[in-house]
């Protein structure tokens, strides 16, 4: 693994977004936590985010326009969407816009762990359940 293990995590929800953080830690990475989506666009992390774990449904801009701003922006960020609204038509849409996997909260750590894993070292497969 690179030595550029910084994971972003942008969410809305303080108390979900520092459960992630800690969990996130926990399986061993380096983590920055954001509130919204333009936090995350201004700091200085970005440019050495290796994975993005965004919340789909915020205020202002949301994860799935945020991944598909960094797309247009040149940052080929792996990106794993989050949402405590799960919909099929939109899951398969961001799938197939390149977002390495979308999850439904709450998050199974198990889960979690296997995307990180896939996002971080391409080619690694997932289960399609997720």
């Amino acid at each position: 693994m690179s030595n550029r293990t910084l994971i972003a995590i942008v969410d809305d929800d303080q108390p979900y977004r520092e459960s992630m953080r800690k969990l996130i830690m926990l399986l061993g990475y380096t983590v920055e936590a954001f509130p919204s989506a333009a936090d995350f666009l201004a700091s200085r992390g970005l440019p050495e985010t290796v994975c993005l774990v965004t919340d789909v449904n915020m205020p202002g801009m949301t994860g799935v326009e945020l991944h598909r701003h960094l797309v247009d922006a040149g940052y080929a960020i792996p990106t794993i969407l989050i949402t405590a609204y799960p919909d099929k038509v939109a899951r398969d849409q961001a799938l197939k816009d390149g977002v390495v996997c979308y999850l439904s909260k709450p998050v199974d750590d198990d889960c979690l762990a296997r995307c990180l894993r896939s996002a971080l070292q391409p080619g690694t497969p997932i289960d399609d359940s997720l």
